[in-house]
């Protein structure tokens, strides 16, 4: 049984652990502030070289893609802080129900042993001695004694419980503290990581101003377009091969067919086969959604490609056998990289509007082998 001192030393120990945990994290929040201010300084001295150069689309493009990757990786970051906060929440709340079950215990059993003690008392002490010469009453006697056996016994268990709960109460409650230093630490590095995705947005809005401005005639806009598309068609050939010498067994999408879920949550604002600029029409759908909201896998699958595409934005391209294939495009985050397995409605990207996008939005497509189809056919609306 550990002692009160031990007890004490390990209390002591854990609140140690919280004090240089909660000091190392102000010298953190210090050390991000001042890489927010070199961020936001690096931002606007390149966005004044551009306007004093004149840069062409090409350079905007260049810096565009720059932009989205590095907002794709604090989104991506900013995720990952917020699913540590809801866990650290949930540890707490778990932590707190243990805690009141605890003293609730620790109160039924003082009343116990109170009451236990108090009878003890006012029966008094028997005489076993006196008892033993009086052989008329030796039964009395062994019943007696086998009772203050049994009663002490009880007494002991209980006592030893009790004290278990008393350990257990003051080692939840240090745990408690821990988690709650560590929340405000989390709490810090999220608005840390919010300000650096804001400075990094007002970045990009500006460069796609830019880049916009020098492509205003509706032949250059088609041009784009088309130059966008052989580029997603590339990726996809790409994925195709790729998907071909993995030799890997994956069920397709014609059992599906019609009922496979939404991939993000939203309007349907563009239509498979409708006109998008001069002969150019839509090879997917255009979902139109909340920023950094979940893009998910309409099917079991394998994540083919996982990058930037010129006109897309971050894409993912994941492979469901058969030569059947769904892309994820203009996409904030990308949170599975090529080579992950995904489950059906498992979340692979978030909402974003990647690849010069004025809303956040998922750009959707189905393809098999090579050839869009209509998504409108295969997804539950």
């Amino acid at each position: 049984m550990k002692t009160p001192y031990l007890n004490h030393r390990i209390f002591c120990s854990l609140l140690l652990g919280i004090t240089l945990l909660m000091s190392a994290g102000t010298v953190a929040q210090e050390k991000e502030k001042a890489q927010l201010a070199e961020i936001q300084a690096e931002l606007k001295a390149r966005q004044q070289k551009l306007a004093e150069s004149q840069a062409s689309a090409e350079e905007l493009e260049a810096v565009l893609k720059e932009s989205e990757v590095q907002i794709g990786r604090v989104a991506s970051s900013l995720n990952q802080t917020e699913n540590a906060l809801q866990n650290n929440r949930a540890e707490q709340k778990t932590l707190e129900a243990e805690q009141s079950e605890l003293k609730t215990a620790i109160l039924q059993q003082q009343s116990l042993l109170a009451s236990q003690l108090r009878s003890a008392f006012m029966a008094g002490h028997y005489d076993y001695a006196k008892m033993l010469f009086y052989q008329d009453d030796a039964r009395t006697f062994e019943r007696v004694l086998t009772y203050y056996q049994y009663v002490s016994k009880a007494r002991q268990k209980e006592i030893t419980k009790f004290r278990d709960n008393v350990e257990r109460l003051e080692s939840v409650t240090a745990q408690l503290e821990q988690k709650a230093a560590e929340l405000e630490s989390l709490v810090a590095e999220q608005q840390q990581q919010r300000a650096v995705l804001v400075a990094r947005q007002d970045d990009r809005k500006q460069t796609l101003g830019r880049l916009n401005a020098t492509i205003r005639s509706e032949s250059a806009q088609v041009e784009k377009l088309q130059a966008n598309e052989l580029s997603l068609m590339r990726a996809i050939e790409e994925a195709q091969r790729r998907a071909e010498q993995a030799n890997i067994t994956l069920e397709g999408l014609a059992g599906g067919k019609g009922q496979l879920q939404l991939p993000a949550k939203g309007r349907v604002r563009k239509l498979f086969g409708q006109r998008r600029q001069g002969q150019v029409r839509w090879k997917g759908i255009v979902i139109e959604g909340d920023e950094g909201s979940a893009v998910q896998a309409v099917s079991n699958g394998r994540i083919l490609y996982a990058d930037w595409l010129k006109g897309f934005g971050l894409v993912t391209i994941v492979d469901h056998g058969q030569g059947y294939m769904s892309v994820y495009g203009h996409n904030q985050a990308l949170l599975k990289q090529a080579g992950d397995t995904v489950s059906r409605g498992e979340t692979i990207a978030l909402v974003g509007q990647s690849g010069g996008q004025s809303f956040p939005n998922l750009y959707f497509e189905i393809r098999h082998k090579g050839k869009a189809l209509n998504p409108s056919s295969w997804l539950r609306f």
